[in-house]
């Protein structure tokens, strides 16, 4: 068709000059980034890569279709030492890339057939599973940007992959796992295809050769599993014998070598019964409810690991001479001026110097729409840029960033375990002692019954109450919450919050920053003598609030003026500034601090700030601070879950009353002091309330310290994150209602897994000491108690809100100085 493009099949539009000739035909193309990839196609001698594709390609974007120069940082021999490894022959290195937007296998013979075709390159293979390529080349003759480009001009965008020990180390496990299940599982099936015969005919059934052979062909086949697959559960067993602590690998290798040795002896001597069928059935069911249990975790933990990675590999650095210069993003500092093209990651944490843009920053906050940032603002490393180009000043880089942190935090979360989780470990480790002896009191009294059956009424003993599902009764489901709040931008950072908050009944907010959004403006500029103009009034109170992160004082940059610098600048927490400008003690903040001695009255209603020099009234400032879209909703969502709502603030009465009146809370509190604030939390703790408290600025920490949960948001200050319990990584105040949702469903989850599993060892240990249970219907009971307990657990990973929230386009409020 002429109207669309041969490329990728989208429209082409009127006039367009774009196009390919193939076999003497001109064929249109829709846009220059098409035009690229199919000329390096066809100049790659690859024609037939059209005669015999399967589907059609995304379209191209026409930026990723740059030269060499675009990927020149990969040259760098510092980053190249990092994944580039010498590859046999002399001079020839290899590397594994990670590439985007492979879909099928003309994906993959594309991109062999392009690398390979190039000179220098010994071979290529693609991993279609993992959307990896295997590169091997020569360096002196053909260098990695090259490669990076060639991939990118047919359009595939690729980066090193060099997983970090951690991760290397998880895939070992994780392929030796694999392995051990299906030893076990092929082991189990082939002992069992021997064991029916035994059991439908008998002894008396068979002759005694094809006896003897199902019994040793048993035996063999079952030591693989044992020795190999069950391997695990005997280490982990010598380790809780050697530390003390009873865990429940201890009664699962007690009943697979007790069973085991016991099956040996009887092949070997000819006496007794064997348990080939039930020691291999035991080991793979335990594997398998392990091995779900461990993809699972893995899963509700992706998008928290991924933050390790979300910083860019590279960055455009601009020098003093205007040139730019492309590094690795690890050897940015602070100060550096970087060059954010579109497309491209942020490589630090800074402020935007020139231009403006949308950012997705969908990474770190949870929220896919993008964020428009404009010059003066700060943008967190690891956001995407999406349509203009930005210059930005590095203000922290590398471990620095934020991003960094936030992995910090989440990996101190799961550093500890809640008061419910280390209830249950407790109560897993006494009812293993309990078990072992109950074995124990069980074995006698049937050796004094019938001996014959000693053996198989211990074995299930044993494996019918094993602990397996109260041991993952709540690390299952704390997994799986912890992953749920992360995905909706609610970074968990001490193990107890989850729990605490699930207990809540009160929910205390801060004002400014918090039910507000924290982006103060001027509104309105008062004088109080006609000695001092409006313009240099703001300059003065621009240079006391120079040095502050108040939100207050962002309201002021705009004014700074750089030939007035305050010293001895001092803050008083929750009343103002002072400081010295040209010899004159000047104080900005409420009526009361700037004028101790005769304190004036604020000139209208809304929230007003005094400028006095040397105690005398000299100009009064209207501020005006939006509050946040969904505040209203989210005082709504946790009124109707019974969760009593309050205002603390430190600002004055008529501000705060308004707010609170404009939301529809009952109970607020004007003019409180960081003191204040939490002598008020703790007057409602000792009623026996449980109170969150939800705060962004330094005055806020006393008392974020002193809830039962702190909740700090997304623009809180370094100090309040630090000392939170947890830290919303978006604007979104309705996601603290969503949390409290979520911990409780989590709660809820736990303690049915903890009955559930409770429940089953009390029902099935009765029923296996009167012989009720054999060995195989042992490994079957435990294994199902496991995997019921997981599958519930993994119900929080589809958890969703039942609440509609309606789109809410915000009006601005005029602003005026």
């Amino acid at each position: 068709m002429a109207d669309t493009c041969y490329h990728c099949g989208n429209p082409v539009p009127d006039g367009a000059p774009w196009c390919i000739e193939i076999d003497d035909t001109s064929h249109p193309l829709c846009c220059p980034g098409c035009e690229a990839v199919a000329h390096a196609i066809i100049e790659g001698g690859l024609e037939s890569y059209y005669r015999y594709r399967t589907e059609l390609p995304e379209r191209p974007d026409d930026r990723q279709t740059a030269s060499a120069d675009t990927w020149q940082v990969f040259d760098d021999p510092g980053l190249q030492a990092k994944f580039v490894h010498p590859d046999g022959d002399e001079g020839q290195v290899r590397a594994t890339l990670a590439v985007d937007g492979i879909t099928c296998a003309a994906c993959a013979w594309l991109i062999e057939h392009r690398l390979n075709a190039l000179e220098g390159v010994t071979s290529s293979a693609v991993n279609l599973t993992h959307h990896r390529v295997r590169i091997s080349w020569n360096p002196d003759i053909i260098p990695l940007s090259r490669l990076l480009a060639e991939l990118a001009a047919i359009g595939y965008t690729a980066q090193p992959y060099e997983p970090d020990q951690a991760q290397l180390r998880l895939q070992k496990e994780e392929r030796m796992n694999v392995r051990r299940l299906i030893i076990a599982a092929v082991g189990m099936m082939q002992v069992m295809m021997f064991s029916i015969p035994i059991y439908v005919a008998g002894a008396d059934g068979m002759s005694e050769d094809f006896y003897v052979l199902f019994h040793w062909l048993s035996f063999a086949l079952a030591t693989p599993v044992v020795f190999f697959s069950a391997q695990p559960f005997f280490k982990n067993a010598l380790r809780d014998l050697r530390t003390g602590v009873l865990g429940m690998d201890v009664p699962v290798s007690l009943a697979i070598g007790c069973a085991y040795a016991a099956s040996a002896y009887a092949v070997i001597f000819d006496v007794g019964e064997v348990y080939f069928d039930s020691v291999a059935m035991f080991t793979f069911f335990l594997l398998f409810s392990r091995y779900i249990e461990a993809r699972a975790r893995r899963r509700n933990g992706q998008s928290g690991n991924a933050l390790s990675s979300v910083l860019p590999v590279s960055a455009t650095r601009l020098e003093a001479d205007g040139s730019e210069r492309i590094l690795p993003a690890s050897e940015l500092r602070e100060g550096d001026r970087v060059l954010i093209k579109p497309g491209h990651g942020v490589p630090a944490d800074g402020i935007i110097e020139e231009g403006d843009s949308s950012l997705d920053e969908s990474m770190l906050t949870g929220e896919y729409l993008p964020v428009t940032r404009q010059t003066g603002e700060r943008i967190v490393g690891g956001s995407q840029n999406m349509e203009n180009p930005l210059i930005m000043r590095v203000t922290h880089a590398g471990n620095d960033a934020r991003v960094a942190s936030i992995v910090d935090l989440t990996d101190r979360a799961f550093a500890s375990r809640p008061r419910l989780a280390q209830m249950a470990a407790r109560m897993a480790h006494l009812f293993v002692l309990r078990l072992l002896v109950v074995t124990v009191c069980v074995t006698a009294v049937w050796w004094w019954i019938d001996p014959s059956r000693v053996l198989w009424v211990m074995l299930s003993v044993l494996v019918v109450t094993c602990p397996c599902a109260l041991a993952l009764a709540t690390p299952t489901a704390l997994t799986a919450g912890h992953g749920q709040l992360r995905q909706r931008g609610v970074l968990i950072t001490r193990a107890d919050a989850l729990e605490s908050l699930s207990s809540a009944t009160r929910v205390i907010f801060d004002k400014t920053g918090t039910l507000t959004r924290g982006e103060m403006q001027l509104t309105e500029t008062r004088l109080c003598s006609s000695d001092l103009d409006a313009e240099r009034a703001r300059a003065i109170a621009a240079a006391l609030e120079s040095r502050s992160e108040h939100p207050i004082a962002r309201a002021f940059r705009p004014y700074r003026n750089a030939t007035l610098q305050a010293t001895g600048l001092r803050s008083l927490t929750g009343q103002g500034l002072e400081g010295a400008i040209e010899g004159a003690l000047w104080r900005l903040g409420k009526p009361a601090f700037a004028c101790q001695e005769a304190t004036p009255i604020a000139p209208g209603p809304g929230q007003w700030l005094l400028l006095s020099e040397n105690a005398m009234p000299r100009a009064w400032f209207r501020l005006y601070d939006g509050v946040r879209d969904d505040a209203g909703e989210t005082i709504a969502a946790l009124k109707a879950n019974g969760i009593a709502v309050e205002l603390l603030s430190g600002d004055t009465t008529a501000t705060v009353k308004e707010l609170a009146e404009q939301l529809g809370i009952a109970s607020w509190q004007a003019g409180a002091s960081p003191e204040g604030k939490l002598a008020h939390l703790q007057a409602l703790q000792e009623k026996g309330e449980c109170v969150v408290m939800v705060g962004d600025g330094i005055n806020d920490v006393p008392v974020l310290a002193g809830a039962d949960v702190a909740i700090a948001m997304n623009g809180a200050t370094d100090l309040a994150r630090t000392r939170a319990d947890a830290v919303l990584l978006n604007p979104r105040l309705l996601r603290i209602a969503d949390a409290v949702d979520i911990s409780r469903a989590t709660r809820r989850i736990m303690r049915q897994n903890m009955i559930w599993s409770v429940c089953y060892n009390f029902t099935a240990l009765p029923l296996a000491a009167l012989g009720w249970v054999p060995p195989w219907l042992a490994a079957l009971g435990m294994s199902f108690s496991s995997l019921i307990v997981v599958g519930n657990a993994l119900r929080l990973s589809r958890w969703k809100s039942r609440r509609q929230t309606p789109a809410v386009t915000p009006t601005p409020k005029p602003v005026s100085a």
